[in-house]
């Protein structure tokens, strides 16, 4: 409750802002976003961008006697087709790694924050980053099954990095040997890139990695909810998670508010083998969507085929039907890879991090062999496997149709349960674990998450493998393969590399659109090229990374207002002839969005002072002498620009002590120490200005 004294329309009409801070690098990377409404800042996602870690070294088996011949010049490899370089191995980082952060979000103000969206498991491996932050309180909401993979995927992460630092050593540095400016001002072109950026301004978003403590912390700070849970914010958001289907948890985002109803929309697949399918139903009929699916970015052959290569439809099934025939053959391919590896007597080495792939991969493989009657042990390490693989066998509910459905029948969800009955997958948390020694046999086919090639176990069996021609490495699309095999040349093991769906293609975007029936949507920049039918019901905003968008009013700001009340307004018309105001005095109820002046009940001689109600802008000429007249000096510095992109004037005062006036469009403040500084200059503002 607050009392109103006519200035409520300000903070109803204020103007509405998007940033893009990231346009991320697809599924392991997704975008970063910051949303202004209604005076709340919401931040879509904080990733880390863990391709960059190739620029460093991994552990190398003889660090000592590192030699040229080891670390030699990248060549072609027959197994596969990549762009040759003279990039070698010695020119890495051998340092302690540090993480690329999203490079512009340090440089807010984490108080300014007020709500925190995570859309997916990716999007929340930096968040411990935030939530650590001076002055960060925002509500931080994720869907139940993101948080819990999440968690698991850091303290993977965490786990991992103790490894390398072992060997490295405990350094007390911020910034560890090789992450200096000096040093990476040194690199070849193609690790100063990633390691600066092409305007060479990146390395304040390198990080050291958070420890374990600081992913308890964060994870407190989190609220979780169920797939289409509304959660109000504030009285004035309301915010719903609605399924993605590109990971088991995965998200978009319904945002109601006074001022429209938005979705965003971040990488998503309409039918998934495993996650909740694409839930539409929730994103139809708002009145601006944030589209934010970056993954075309990774497929530009979808540029050339635009928008209308795919059919209209008004059904989402018919729009996947052909990508969940393409997905499936896609993993019966990797299947058949592995077999004819193992045949040869090779073994199979599967670095990935998507759960979602990793399960189906588990099942596929395992049933591949078996029809081919192989018995080739299938190892799972981890120092999450363990935990990873139970949760899967609790969350019927994130799972696709037909997960569901195996599970209400009776049978599990998925088979790797029954391959660990089986003795058919073995799961082990480390590399040196003492029973995986004594379990140990080759061939065999290995899942270790950690797709950069530079942490984990997936570096000390790449060592072991890297000579073997018969053995096969699967990759995923999303790291350049060339730079993160460089230090396991001379590299005769097979590569596969795949392109795994996690994002709608570009042919389906506009279809979908018409499902969803918009008003608005803003897409990047990057798809201005694209011509969109003259027909289009929805106007189209374009946004660039780093630029600040403003965004139309979605529809109007609504106050109910009872009719004792209204009977009472006496209308002053101000110098602008189509403007008239009028004091109202009540209540002001927020709730669930919606916004209502209720009477007050208190008799006019209760209230101790009646505050002047005044508008327009202050001139600072006028402003400067009507402070004169009160024994005040000051001297102004000239326009500048808020962190709401709005020109603001500023005033200096001097004698007889320090402030500071802010003069905006809408809104002038006073800075001060000294209370009774503050009256004299607030007595200058109002005589400057109509008031009533």
């Amino acid at each position: 409750m607050c009392h109103c004294y006519g200035n409520f329309s300000t903070g109803i009409d204020s103007e509405s802002f998007q940033t893009c801070l990231s346009k991320g690098g697809g599924f392991h990377f997704p975008s970063c976003h910051i949303l202004s409404i209604c005076g709340f800042r919401i931040l879509f996602d904080v990733p880390l961008d863990l391709s960059a870690l190739t620029i460093f070294s991994p552990i190398p088996n003889d660090f000592d006697n590192l030699d040229e011949e080891n670390c030699g010049c990248l060549e072609s490899d027959k197994h596969r087709t990549l762009e040759t370089t003279t990039l070698n191995a010695r020119n890495l980082v051998y340092a302690e790694p540090c993480y690329k952060t999203v490079k512009n979000l340090h440089l807010w103000n984490a108080s300014f924050i007020d709500v925190v969206l995570i859309s997916s498991p990716m999007g929340m491996l930096g968040l411990p980053y935030l939530t650590r932050m001076k002055g960060f309180s925002a509500k931080i909401y994720v869907t139940e099954a993101t948080a819990k993979l999440g968690k698991l995927m850091m303290e993977d992460l965490v786990s991992s990095h103790m490894e390398y630092k072992r060997f490295y050593g405990d350094k007390e540095s911020v910034c560890p040997q090789g992450m200096k400016f000096e040093e990476l001002d040194q690199l070849p072109p193609t690790l100063k890139e990633i390691a600066l950026g092409k305007d060479g301004e990146d390395l304040g978003g390198w990080m050291p990695l958070y420890s374990a403590v600081d992913v308890n912390d964060c994870l407190k700070k989190v609220q979780t909810l169920k797939y289409l849970e509304e959660t109000c914010y504030n009285g004035t958001l309301i915010i719903k998670a609605v399924s993605s289907g590109a990971e088991i948890g995965a998200c978009n985002w319904a945002i109601n508010s006074p001022k429209g109803d938005i979705a965003f929309i971040t990488s998503s697949i309409f039918l998934s083998g495993h996650a909740m399918d694409f839930d539409y139903h929730a994103l139809k009929g708002n009145d601006l969507i944030l589209y934010s699916d970056f993954t075309f970015m990774h497929a530009m052959d979808d540029l050339d085929s635009g928008f209308n290569s795919a059919p209209v439809t008004d059904s989402i099934r018919s729009l996947a039907s052909a990508d969940i025939s393409e997905e499936r053959d896609k993993l019966a391919f990797v299947c058949s890879c592995a077999v004819d590896s193992v045949k040869n007597g090779g073994s199979v080495l599967i670095p990935i991090d998507r759960l979602g792939l990793i399960l189906q991969l588990l099942e596929e493989i395992s049933t591949a062999l078996d029809y081919s009657n192989m018995k080739v042990p299938i190892y799972f390490i981890s120092s999450v496997a363990k935990e990873l693989l139970a949760f899967t066998n609790v969350i019927p509910e994130w799972l696709c149709t037909e997960r569901q459905e195996k599970l209400f029948s009776g049978e599990p969800s998925f088979a790797h349960a029954e391959l660990i009955k089986q003795k058919k997958l073995h799961v082990f948390p480390a590399i040196y674990s003492p029973e995986l020694l004594m379990n140990w046999q080759e061939p065999c086919v290995v899942f270790c998450p950690n797709w950069s090639l530079r942490l984990g176990p997936v570096v000390h069996l790449l060592q072991r493998w890297c000579i073997d021609r018969n053995s096969l490495l699967v990759l995923e699309n999303g790291i350049d393969a060339q730079l993160a095999l460089s230090p396991y040349k001379p590299m005769e093991m097979k590569v596969l590399q795949c392109s795994f769906f996690s994002g709608i293609s570009l042919n389906k975007v506009q279809p979908l659109l018409k499902i969803l029936q918009p008003k608005i949507v803003a897409f990047p920049e990057d798809l201005r090229q694209i011509s969109f039918q003259e027909s289009t019901p929805f106007s189209i905003l374009h946004y660039s990374e780093n630029e600040t968008l403003a965004i139309p009013n979605l529809k109007s700001s609504e106050l109910e207002i009872p009719m004792e009340l209204a009977t009472q307004f006496h209308f002053k018309k101000l110098k602008q002839e189509h403007i008239n105001v009028t004091r109202v005095k009540g209540e002001l109820l927020v709730s669930n969005g919606k916004h209502q002046l209720i009477s007050e009940t208190k008799q006019a001689d209760q209230l101790k002072c009646r505050p002047v109600l005044c508008w327009g802008s202050p001139s600072t000429d006028t402003l400067l002498a009507a402070l004169s007249e009160r024994g005040i000096s000051g001297t102004v510095e000239g326009d500048t620009v808020d962190l709401e992109g709005e020109n603001v004037s500023v005033v200096h005062v001097h004698e007889p002590n320090r402030a500071c006036i802010k003069i905006g469009v809408a809104i002038t403040v006073v800075t001060t120490a000294d209370e009774d500084l503050a009256g004299r200059i607030s007595d200058a503002i109002y005589s400057v200005l109509d008031n009533a």
